[in-house]
Order: C-alpha cells, then sequence, then structure tokens
C-alpha cells in the first residue's frame, strides 16, 4: 500500500488535513482539495490511485465530479470513494450508481477509512488471475485482460476498474449463473463493508455501456431469483 496517491476532496478543512495526516501515517501520498473544481484541475495534471470525494462541495458538487470522472477515458479508473454527511439509502445508491466504488456517511472513525481505503486499493487493479492476460471476443464485444481494455464494434469502452472485473469474470465462464453473495465473494472478497446491492449497481452500469438496449440484453443476462451470467450465444 506504500506510496499509493490519494486525493482528499473535503471543502472543510478540519476534515480535510485530518483525512491528509491519517493517510500519511498509513504510508500514503495524500493531497489535498478544498471544491470540485480544483480537483479536477489536479486530476488532469497528476496521477492518482484513489480519490476521498466529499459529496456536498462548492463550485462542483461530488456527485457532478464523479460523473465527470466516469466518462473521461483518461482518469475513469480511478476508485472513488464518497465522503458525505448524508445517510439516506437513495444517497447511496445514486453514488453507487454514477460510479462510486464506496460510501462512507459522516461522522466516521479514522479506523474505518482507512480500512475502506485499503480494501478498495486491494481490489482495484487485479483480475481473477486464471484470467488475466487472455483476450475475450464475444459478438461485438473486445475484452482485453492484458491491457484492461474494452471495445464495442471496434470502439473503446470507458469502464471502471470494478466494472472491468465484473465483465471478464463474467465473459470467462459464459453460462454459468452466480449469485450476488457469490460474486461478492469473489470479486470483492471478505470485506464486510460492500453491501449486496453494489453487485446490482455495477451490473446495471455495464448493461448502459456495452448493451445496445439495457433493458434487453444479450450479453449481461439475469436468471430471475439466482443471480446473473454472461450469455452462452454470443460467446459462441
Amino acid at each position: 500500500m506504500a506510496q499509493k496517491k490519494i486525493l482528499v476532496v473535503e471543502d472543510e478543512r478540519d476534515i480535510n488535513e485530518l483525512v491528509s495526516y491519517n493517510l500519511r501515517r498509513q504510508g500514503f501520498i495524500a493531497e489535498s482539495a478544498f471544491n470540485g473544481a480544483d480537483a479536477l484541475k489536479k486530476l488532469k495534471k497528476g496521477k492518482y490511485d484513489l480519490l476521498l470525494l466529499d459529496l456536498m462541495l462548492p463550485e462542483m458538487d461530488g456527485m457532478e465530479l464523479c460523473r465527470v470522472i466516469r466518462t473521461d477515458k483518461a482518469f475513469s479508473p480511478i476508485p472513488i470513494i464518497m465522503l458525505t454527511a448524508r445517510s439516506e439509502e437513495i444517497d447511496k445508491v445514486l453514488g453507487l450508481e454514477l460510479g462510486a466504488d464506496d460510501y462512507v456517511t459522516k461522522p466516521f472513525s479514522t479506523r474505518e477509512l482507512m480500512a475502506r481505503v485499503k480494501a478498495v486499493l486491494r481490489r482495484a487493479p487485479a483480475l481473477p488471475e486464471e484470467g488475466k492476460g487472455k483476450i475475450l471476443r464475444a459478438g461485438d464485444l473486445e475484452i482485453d485482460g492484458e491491457r484492461f481494455l474494452v471495445k464495442k464494434k471496434e470502439k473503446p469502452v470507458t469502464l471502471s476498474a470494478m466494472e472491468f472485473k465484473l465483465l471478464y469474470y463474467l465473459a470467462e465462464r459464459p453460462g454459468k449463473v452466480m449469485s450476488r453473495d457469490f460474486l461478492l465473494d469473489a470479486l470483492w472478497g471478505d470485506e464486510a463493508f460492500v453491501e449486496p446491492r453494489t453487485v446490482d449497481v455495477h451490473m446495471r452500469r455495464l448493461r448502459e455501456k456495452i448493451e445496445d438496449d439495457p433493458s434487453a440484453p444479450v450479453y449481461l443476462l439475469t436468471k430471475r431469483g439466482v443471480g446473473y451470467y454472461f450469455g452462452e450465444e454470443v460467446r459462441g
């Protein structure tokens, strides 16, 4: 985990400084931004391994910044943990749907936050080892496990690191139906903070990006009451 670079985007200076201090104590490089516009400038200039993003920000709020990041292939794979005073379920779901990898509600303990940071960094970059390096082709999709690239009809598709892992894992096993709990264990590991609903949100985002009609998918299918699977026919 040492020397991972993290951008803390939080307009409350005391909280920003506290989080940054604790990150440095854990061996991370921590930089600060106090509004969304400043954070976007820093992202364009530097490379970061993780973004801690407050929801309520001046100039550009956290939701909008998250949306911008996830639609720009230059930094879309950066994992994002949202920090917010809101605790309503709808806000959590909206944050996940926009591309956040995790969600921490204020007030939070620094110990819990550091645990979540380490958990997200552990899971973000790696593929299941058995599929690493292979190129999978299905219909008009090409999924490159070595370069972490997806193309649809020869055009690049921008995915977050976890979206890529989920797509690749399912495509490696066409026709095999996997429950949400199974996918959580396989891809997120033994992490107490991840909610089962996270899988549903990632699947919905993936369908919006790779299916011609997300309401009638041909790649990412659902076995009602059981789980998700990759279509056997499109893999050939």
